[in-house]
């Protein structure tokens, strides 16, 4: 039988989304093998063509557009969703422009949306997502642009909101914001990745109907522990548009995408969803 690999996220949401077809729950025409790791490393993966499926931020797809295409399941998109910048303390204008700001990765879709805003003009730190609130905290950096579990705990650390690129892209753009979705190498047989594709869409069915049965997978790689942040993380990342992205999500994702090749002066022009 065909293996491939699916690179996924530790998050809630993608364990949430690929639990029951990582675990033999819903039928696949082939075995699937997970690689978990950190959206930024998945999209390095995906840049250097390893991985035949995986979990890859839309900042990214730009650059790897020629190579891979988009599926209409497993996808992180909606309204009130955006990464949050955070800082310790109230900025002026000097420290928008001049003030150092982490994000959690190059090619992520947090530091495209804040390149886009053209609001802060110092320097941006590449970092693992999970370091960032503390380097806010320890004053190592001046802002910080934090993602999953860390816009539901930001307030614990006494942080406050600078900006909300969720709320400011749905402000510019009025359409939901398209954080993550899944991709396939464009040498993966069109029949299997349409299996792919099928599978994750009933992958997804089986969470929503069986939420219990997942719930210790999530936990197990989790950031964050409490049941109220799991939920809620769930809940914030994984929509209908998770099932089947739609004419709505696939024009949010033609837009974010457009932006991204605009900023970057790229003119790929292979398709780029599945067809």
């Amino acid at each position: 039988m065909e293996r491939y690999t699916l690179g996924l996220s530790s998050c809630p949401n993608d364990t949430f989304i690929f639990h029951a077809l990582l675990h033999g729950l819903v039928p696949v025409p082939f075995q699937v093998e997970p690689y978990m790791a950190d959206v930024e490393e998945l999209n390095a993966c995906v840049l250097a063509g390893q991985l035949p499926f995986s979990k890859i931020s839309l900042g990214c797809v730009p650059f790897c557009q020629k190579d891979y295409a988009l599926l209409c399941a497993g996808a992180a998109l909606g309204f009130g969703n955006g990464p949050l910048v955070v800082a310790k303390k109230e900025p002026d204008e000097e420290l928008f422009a001049k003030g150092t700001l982490a994000i959690p990765g190059t090619k992520t879709t947090a530091n495209l949306l804040v390149h886009l805003t053209k609001r802060f003009q110092g320097e941006c730190i590449p970092m693992l997502f999970s370091d960032i609130i503390p380097a806010v905290c320890r004053g190592d950096v001046d802002f910080g642009v934090i993602i999953h579990e860390g816009r539901f705990t930001y307030k614990e650390h006494g942080l406050n909101l600078v900006l909300d690129l969720g709320a400011w892209w749905e402000e510019h753009f009025a359409v939901p914001l398209p954080l993550g979705a899944i991709c396939v190498r464009r040498d993966i047989p069109k029949a299997h990745a349409k299996a792919m594709e099928e599978a994750i869409a009933h992958s997804l069915a089986y969470a929503w109907e069986h939420p219990a049965v997942s719930r210790p997978y999530i936990q197990s790689h989790a950031q964050e522990l409490a049941d109220t942040v799991i939920s809620a993380h769930i809940k914030t990342f994984v929509t209908s548009f998770s099932q089947n992205l739609g004419d709505v999500g696939k024009g949010a994702i033609e837009a974010l995408v457009a932006a991204g090749k605009s900023l970057h002066g790229i003119e790929e022009r292979a398709p780029l969803f599945l067809d």
